[in-house]
């Protein structure tokens, strides 16, 4: 997968807040991402996080 730093990821999982969107803060083994419905800030597995993707947005498109 082609993830960069200020993409948008959609997630088939919804966070408690209701948003399905992350923005990617931080790549490496570790993806830093934070919920752009209320900004909370997570650190995930990278393995975990690529199963969990819908979507990417990539911040070209928009």
């Amino acid at each position: 997968m082609d993830i960069r730093v200020g993409d948008i990821l959609q997630m088939k999982k919804k966070h408690p807040c209701g948003s399905d969107e992350w923005e990617v803060l931080r790549i490496g083994a570790d993806f830093k991402l934070k919920c752009v419905g209320c900004g909370r800030l997570v650190m995930v597995a990278r393995s975990k996080s690529e199963k969990n993707i819908k979507k990417i947005i990539s911040q070209e498109n928009k």
